[in-house]
């Protein structure tokens, strides 16, 4: 099973699982990971998705096997079929999505990682632009979110050069949110994850589609959308919710509504 899919406590937990090549991906994995994304979106009872890895690894990348096989996928589909849908669903889920980074995040790997609203990662753990090394050009968002996070120059370099960022150094450069000790990754992901399937998901989602937007909008027009975005949040159950807790003086309980 290349995708191990589970759903508890609000949460649906996509853990890659071919250890045994660093989770790298092959079209079943990749194909997988897509349906269970479907799912987390389809699903009410899935408030916030957790990404992450079995073994020592997060994600190698792609598996070169397959890529070379002459009864393999072309390269072109590799990267529309495989991986730009993959960018897609995490972006366009109106639900949080945590990527918990167990290991060696190279090439695509580490992009799917960049790809989500929040990152964490294990100390030990580190992120590679490998395309590089084989001649090929970052895909899977990588020219897109790696710029907007470190910065034009630092970008550039990291993927031309190729070089490995070890998590506190990522955390540094404002690559990822944070990182912890490698016993609690699991821990720390999950909790972070539950809090998130817990608070208002209708406004989490409405905020994630003004920061998408924001990536492209001037000021005016992202002023416009923080408009349209907040009357609809305001027509929430959450909304409703928030402010008679708060009135209250007693703890919320969001429904994601």
């Amino acid at each position: 099973m290349s995708i191990i899919f589970t759903i508890e406590n609000g949460v649906g937990k996509i853990t890659l699982n071919r250890p045994e090549v660093l989770n790298s991906f092959n079209r079943e994995m990749a194909l997988a990971f897509q349906s269970a994304m479907r799912e987390c979106i389809s699903n009410q009872v899935v408030r916030a998705v957790l990404i992450t890895g079995s073994g020592r690894a997060f994600c190698a990348g792609q598996d070169l096997a397959e890529a070379i096989d002459p009864a393999g996928p072309p390269m072109d589909s590799i990267v529309r079929e495989h991986y730009n849908p993959i960018i897609r669903l995490i972006r366009e889920i109106e639900k949080p999505v945590v990527c918990a980074v167990n290991g060696v995040a190279a090439g695509a790997g580490a992009n799917i990682a960049l790809a989500c609203d929040i990152t964490i990662a294990a100390a030990s753990s580190s992120f590679i632009q490998a395309f590089s090394k084989i001649g090929l050009i970052p895909d899977s968002g990588g020219t897109f979110f790696l710029p907007r996070l470190v910065g034009f120059q630092r970008a550039t370099a990291l993927m031309m050069l190729g070089d490995k960022v070890k998590a506190a150094d990522a955390v540094a450069l404002g690559m990822i949110y944070k990182v912890c000790d490698d016993e609690n990754l699991n821990a720390e992901s999950v909790k972070l994850a539950e809090t998130l399937a817990m608070m208002p998901t209708r406004g989490l989602g409405l905020t994630k589609k003004a920061l998408n937007l924001s990536l492209f909008n001037n000021l005016d027009d992202q002023l416009d959308v923080e408009e349209k975005l907040q009357t609809q949040a305001g027509q929430s159950y959450d909304y409703r919710e928030g402010v008679n807790a708060f009135l209250e003086k007693r703890q919320p309980i969001f429904k994601g509504e």
